[in-house]
């Protein structure tokens, strides 16, 4: 049942009730759709997953808790631009990117440099956004580049998750995932996998009982829960405590004097053309993800014949575009602001599936859970209980990414040259870095999938010159 004023009740087929901005239409909760109440229950477990990226912040900045708080709670609340715009896709981080931003941003000395960069590379991601999406050469790009580089970096972002300080890499070299939590992130991998990706528990949905049903709508949840539990019962993991009640109060004259542009000042041009290989990479990843949210909605929309659904490409492009370019200016975070939640847009996707009754209208869905989620933010009491586990949520939000890297990358190439191309790709990405990665995947596609191939423009090229 969806909460409402009149004003949000739409005739049967068309559209919610907005208010038109050119490609935007504005909406607002209540008012213009209903407030559900499932997706309220579900923002205040999962916003524990964005809450993570606290971790992030606080070990790669060396900032406060409180500080890296008040950078999140901005980069939550961007989120809900996208429903208040007329987009109805939950928008998220650019995870798979996130291990390639630990690398790139790790090249950097701690402090003024590295928070430099990544003001540099959020802007410059910003502006790929808004630039492609408003010309509409987006999709050409993508288009140019090829399948085995594509792969390859998603691969590369699989490889580093794994490798990377977040995973596996050795307790002395600077590991904080499995080095520091052999225990409760083992459990944590096992729960969440399973639920994520097991042939076995989708044999068991298929049966759908209450508990499996309401299991597979968490995610990751119940991995980071299980983790958190047996993490306290070894010791791996400290007891929450509640001490502060009440609400959070944001730091934001902190970040402006010590981590914004505004504090630390502006980058140099030089620093801008040193993230762009990083930020071709992240915007490469991003506008995978667009593709997949429309697909998902629109097929969703497929089994409704009392809403119609606007997707816009563009619009999800300049959204995105725009929340980088004000949070890498006034609060940068390495997790990037990309244009899908995959889990979350599908959970709320498939509870739209179920009709009228159950779901109003999908901004009812997407917008209700993207604020409840940024208010849970302000929760002194969730935040508390939460904060123990926030290393380990993080490292699993990176292995459960990486899992889906491998699979997704080794669908998209086909014949052993691509496969080669992408493993070698993926390898130079993951330890070299971006410009390595691109710049061997050029050199790799030309001379093992072109060079001398028979009708190829190259082939043609070294023939006439040899005649």
């Amino acid at each position: 049942m969806a909460f409402m004023l009149p004003s949000a009740r739409r005739k049967q087929g068309d559209e919610q009730p907005y208010i038109p901005m050119g490609i935007f239409k504005f909406r607002l909760p209540f008012i213009h759709y209903g407030v559900e109440v499932p997706e309220i229950i579900q923002a205040i477990f999962m916003f524990v997953t964005g809450l993570g990226a606290t971790a992030f912040l606080q070990d790669m900045f060396g900032i406060s808790f409180e500080v890296a708080l008040t950078i999140v709670l901005f980069h939550e609340i961007t989120y809900s631009l996208h429903q208040l715009f007329g987009d109805p896709i939950i928008a998220g981080w650019i995870t798979p990117a996130v291990p390639l931003t630990i690398g790139f941003l790790s090249k950097y000395a701690m402090g003024v440099d590295r928070i430099e960069a990544l003001i540099a590379l959020q802007i410059t991601v910003g502006l790929l956004f808004l630039v492609l999406g408003v010309t509409g050469l987006a999709k050409k790009l993508l288009d140019i580049v090829p399948n085995s580089m594509k792969a390859g970096i998603i691969l590369g972002a699989g490889m580093a998750a794994v490798i990377g300080k977040y995973g596996f890499l050795p307790l002395a070299s600077g590991g904080v995932g499995f080095a520091k939590y052999p225990v409760s992130m083992s459990v944590g991998i096992v729960i969440a996998f399973f639920l994520l990706y097991a042939r076995g528990f989708k044999e068991m949905k298929k049966k759908a009982g209450s508990i499996i049903t309401t299991l597979a709508k968490y995610g990751m949840v119940p991995g980071i829960i299980g983790a958190m539990i047996v993490g306290m019962l070894v010791g791996e993991v400290p007891v929450p405590k509640i001490t502060e009640w009440g609400f959070f109060v944001p730091r934001i004259s902190e970040v402006f004097q010590t981590y914004n542009a505004f504090g630390i000042g502006f980058p140099s041009l030089s620093v801008f053309i040193a993230a762009l290989p990083m930020a071709v990479v992240a915007y490469i990843i991003a506008f995978g993800d667009i593709v997949i949210g429309q697909t998902i909605i629109e097929k969703a929309n497929e089994f409704r014949d009392d809403e119609e659904i606007d997707m816009n490409p563009n619009r999800t492009n300049i959204l995105c575009g725009f929340r980088n370019m004000i949070e890498g200016t006034f609060f940068p975070t390495l997790t990037l602001s990309g244009p899908l939640w995959a889990a979350m847009t599908v959970s709320v996707a498939e509870r739209y599936k179920q009709g009228r009754q159950a779901m109003d209208s999908i901004f009812g869905g997407s917008g209700t859970f993207n604020i409840v989620k940024w208010m849970c933010v302000l929760s002194l009491p969730l935040v508390a209980f939460f904060r123990p586990i926030l290393p380990i949520a993080i490292a699993l939000t990176i292995m459960v990414q990486g899992f889906a890297c491998f699979y997704i990358a080794m669908e998209m190439v086909k014949t052993k040259e691509e496969q080669g191309v992408a493993g070698v790709v993926g390898a130079i990405l993951a330890i070299g870095g971006p410009i390595y990665g691109l710049a061997s995947g050029i050199i790799l596609y030309i001379v093992v999938q072109k060079l001398g191939v028979p009708g190829g423009r190259i082939s043609n090229q070294v023939n006439k010159a040899v005649n």
